[in-house]
C-alpha cells in the first residue's frame, strides 16, 4: 500500500490536503444510501459503508468516538489522501480546506487541531500555475475528482 499518491514530489508537497487527513480522522461521514454504488447511479463503495439511520449510510470508521475513515491513506500530518477521492461521497465534496477558497473553515481547523497541526493559512496554498501548463500533476490536484476543473 503506498503512502501517497503517484504524483511528483513537488506536488505532494505543495497541496495541503495531501499531507493532512485530518478531516478522515475527525468526522463522522454520513450520506443518503443512494450515494452508494449499489444504487442506480451510486458511486461510493458500498463495501466501505455501513447503515447509519433508514435512509443513510456513513463511511465504515467514522461512526465512533475516535473516527478515522476506512478510505483513509497513510499518516496524518504527514503523507494522508483519500483512498477512494473520485468516489468519495457528498459531504467529503461539501468540506473546504482552509483558505483554499479564500476564508477560512471551521471544520478544517477544528480537525487539524485535534490533530496537532496548525490551521491552514493562506500562504499554505500554491497557485495553480505553480507547475507548467498542461502539467497533469497540476490538473490532478485542482480537480474535482471528475475531470472537471475546480474553481
Amino acid at each position: 500500500m503506498r503512502a501517497t499518491p503517484d504524483l511528483p514530489e513537488i506536488a505532494r508537497m505543495s497541496h495541503p490536503c495531501l499531507s493532512c487527513g485530518a478531516c478522515c480522522a475527525s468526522y463522522r461521514v454520513a450520506f443518503h444510501w443512494s450515494e452508494a454504488d449499489d444504487a442506480p447511479n451510486g458511486h461510493v463503495p458500498a463495501a466501505l459503508t455501513g447503515s447509519l439511520r433508514m435512509h443513510e449510510r456513513a463511511m465504515r470508521g467514522t461512526d465512533q468516538p475516535q473516527p478515522r475513515c476506512v478510505a483513509l491513506v497513510g499518516v496524518i500530518g504527514l503523507a494522508a489522501h483519500c483512498g477512494i477521492y473520485p468516489q468519495r461521497p457528498s459531504p467529503c465534496h461539501q468540506l473546504l480546506p482552509s483558505w483554499e477558497s479564500g476564508r477560512a473553515d471551521a471544520q478544517c481547523d477544528r480537525a487539524r487541531i485535534r490533530h496537532g497541526l496548525r490551521p491552514l493559512q493562506p500562504h499554505d496554498w500554491p497557485t495553480r500555475h505553480a507547475f507548467p501548463d498542461g502539467d497533469q500533476a497540476n490538473d490532478a490536484l485542482w480537480s474535482d475528482g471528475d475531470g472537471t476543473q475546480a474553481a
